[in-house]
């Protein structure tokens, strides 16, 4: 069994919904050619949110703000998809005519449906569980406050690769988009060195409602050693920062060369005014 893996597609879904609207989404179960046997699933629903700056995932808090997963019901929440094909499995959000303008936020996890037994010629085991993230936005008076609060790209680095870090706050109802631009040149000639990719130019961070987002970006193909200047643009919620350094980059070797050479240098000096010193004495 350990060629069975499946994947769901899509990952996430940004949904615009109405008070008492009912919306019929869908979500697609891949299991792929590789497959030896056929996977078995179970879906269920949970409440999205995340916890702390660094945004770990939580699925079992419910908020005023995850009570989309009380709305949203599961066509065919068990079923099997053979080896090379797709499931599509279809999803109802049924909403409330009363609720509030603002954010809601579920999952439609996927995982192994352990109550078909192997005998059955299912794939049971060793899959792990993957979640569909539903962002929707209900429509109505939505507030967009938030901030970037920390814009940061280091100055020194004894190491490569090096990351640049930002801190991204929302205080509003409803989540929103940082967008990130990050390059990188050498110093003295102008080159760029990052990104190789143009595409990769810019990446986009989302940011939960009253949450505060803290996120890093790792900067790769920097010279081992020299001056590189590193600048990070990040655009949210109409205000845009500018973070450039001048990078340093200098690992211990050189930094210890660096050390022995200049040591040997003021130990020369030193040894050569002594004797010059002795030298006198000895003419006197």
């Amino acid at each position: 069994m350990e060629n069975n893996s499946f994947t769901i597609m899509p990952m996430s879904q940004q949904l615009i919904l109405e008070a008492g609207q009912t919306y019929v989404g869908s979500i697609n179960i891949v299991n792929p050619a590789n497959a030896t046997e056929d996977f078995a699933y179970k879906i269920s629903v949970a409440p999205y949110g995340v916890s702390g700056e660094d945004y770990n995932a939580d699925l079992e808090t419910a908020t005023e703000r995850t009570q989309i997963a009380n709305w949203l019901t599961i066509e065919e929440p068990t079923g099997k998809v053979k080896p090379n094909e797709v499931k599509e499995v279809k999803y109802t959000i049924k909403v409330p005519d009363n609720t509030p303008a603002g954010g809601q936020y579920a999952a439609i996890t996927v995982t192994s449906d352990n109550s078909v037994s192997d005998s059955e010629g299912f794939a049971v085991n060793n899959i792990f569980e993957v979640a569909s993230v539903i962002y929707a936005t209900i429509s109505g008076e939505t507030t967009h406050a938030g901030s970037i609060l920390e814009n940061n790209v280091p100055g020194f680095s004894i190491t490569t690769p090096i990351e640049t870090n930002a801190t991204i706050d929302n205080q509003g109802n409803i989540h929103e988009t940082a967008i990130i631009r990050i390059s990188a040149t050498n110093a003295i000639t102008g080159e760029k060195i990052f990104p190789q990719d143009e595409q990769n130019d810019y990446f986009s961070e989302l940011i939960m409602p009253e949450t505060t987002r803290y996120f890093t970006r790792e900067l790769e193909n920097l010279p081992p050693i020299g001056i590189v200047k590193v600048s990070q643009t990040i655009y949210y919620n109409g205000e845009t920062s500018v973070a450039e350094k001048d990078l340093i980059i200098c690992p211990i070797w050189f930094i210890v060369t660096i050390v022995v050479v200049l040591g040997a240098i003021i130990g020369g000096i030193i040894a050569g005014i002594r004797h010059h010193r002795r030298k006198k004495l000895a003419l006197r």
